[in-house]
């Protein structure tokens, strides 16, 4: 029963707070609808650059990763064996570093097998790739072979979404050539294709189809075909000389990365570590929107901090009632605090539309260079940070309305 009637009385108490903190925010509508419009500002700033830097960042990735693997699987590189050093001698070499030839990757099927069980691997595609040259007429170019399993490099790269012209095929005839390829060489698809591998190795392929990836090296360098013909012709049998991995979190490549070295023994390299500069540039911008965020609520907070001081000078008279009254010293404070929070509480629900509607009327431009995707997450995070900072704001206001003294209060007016 004694608990029972605790919670009464606190529910009534919450009750009593929220209406004069409601009273409070009513009495000076044009003060309370200025805080809101200037919360509700910073939070569309705050949803707008953020959906902005992170649609920006996911076309960066998809551009930049959706034509390679994340994860790359080698053989282990080849090593100087330099003669033991007599104790208590001293030797000057000059070594230089060794060439590392074209090899497979040992037991590269039980590797694959083993990362098969890893459910954060969403694809282990098998390649063997290496130089040849190719040749129509008296046209030749350097290329490299591309020998592919295709069902398995449809998780690394979709090619017949790249495909510009013919059909998608890579069997014991079939080949597949990039844009700028066909481009220096004359060929279109159907037409003759000879590959020269060395050492006598060459065969004609059929040109299948010509593809498209958006990169100029790979556009004028990649010839794909099946697996079985890259070996032939690199003299691999049943050898490959890369698996390659893509993952569901492009951002712990690294880890993973790590990791399969453990498990593995063999060389492996992720994207974080071949494309420096562009995690270097992803990881600015990632900065950049908690600058924005940290400066935009600091904002917010002194705003609100600014009105509910004024607000506690201008209520000097009727909290000196309200104390004389019984409330106390916590019920005043609370009063201030819900303030603070139903402001940044308002601000932020039209901030989170007007973030939304700018977004759309981004996505809806003609020429746009990617498109603003809204996560409910997002809006719901910079709608806590906006009450957090109301609160956070309302805090020393609200310290201080509840320290006044009743009988100065009421006299103070």
């Amino acid at each position: 029963m004694l608990f029972v009637s605790a919670m009464a009385r606190l529910r009534d108490s919450l009750w009593i707070e929220w209406r004069i903190a409601l009273r409070f925010l009513a009495d000076n509508p044009l003060q309370t609808l200025l805080i809101s419009v200037a919360i509700s500002v910073g939070t569309a700033v705050i949803v707008f650059i953020t959906a902005l830097i992170v649609g920006l960042q996911n076309n960066v990735i998809d551009k930049t990763l959706g034509t390679q693997a994340h994860i790359r699987i080698e053989a282990t590189q080849q090593y100087n064996n330099l003669s033991a050093i007599p104790a208590n001698k001293y030797v000057w070499t000059l070594e230089s570093p060794r060439a590392q030839r074209l090899q497979t990757i040992n037991n590269w099927q039980e590797v694959r097998d083993a990362l098969d069980d890893y459910g954060v691997l969403n694809t282990v595609s098998p390649l063997i790739s290496g130089p040849a040259f190719a040749q129509k007429g008296n046209a030749r170019a350097s290329v490299a072979l591309m020998g592919i399993d295709p069902k398995r490099y449809a998780g690394i790269i979709e090619l017949k979404d790249y495909l510009q012209a013919g059909r998608f095929s890579v069997n014991a005839s079939n080949v597949l050539i990039g844009s700028q390829l066909a481009k220096d060489l004359g060929l279109r698809a159907g037409d003759k294709l000879r590959l020269d591998a060395g050492a006598n190795r060459q065969t004609v392929m059929d040109v299948a189809g010509i593809f498209e990836l958006g990169v100029r090296e790979l556009d004028s360098r990649y010839v794909y075909m099946g697996l079985k013909q890259a070996q032939t012709l690199l003299d691999l049998p049943g050898g490959v000389t890369i698996l390659e991995l893509k993952i569901t979190d492009v951002f712990n490549a690294e880890y993973w990365a790590q990791r399969i070295t453990k498990l593995t023994g063999l060389h492996v390299q992720s994207w974080m570590e071949s494309n420096g500069q562009l995690l270097n540039a992803l990881q600015s911008q990632t900065m950049t929107t908690q600058m924005i965020r940290v400066f935009v609520a600091l904002s917010v907070i002194f705003g609100i901090a600014s009105v509910l001081a004024v607000s506690v000078v201008q209520r000097t008279r009727e909290i000196g009632i309200l104390r004389a009254m019984g409330s106390s010293q916590q019920q005043i404070l609370r009063v201030f605090l819900l303030q603070g929070g139903l402001l940044g509480l308002a601000g932020s629900l039209l901030g989170v539309l007007i973030g939304y509607s700018l977004a759309q009327a981004f996505n809806s431009m003609g020429e746009r260079l990617f498109v603003i995707t809204f996560e409910p997450s997002m809006m719901l995070s910079a709608i806590f940070i906006a009450i957090a900072a109301g609160v956070i704001a309302a805090a020393v206001p609200a310290r201080r309305a509840a320290q006044y003294d009743p009988a100065v209060a009421i006299r103070y007016v």
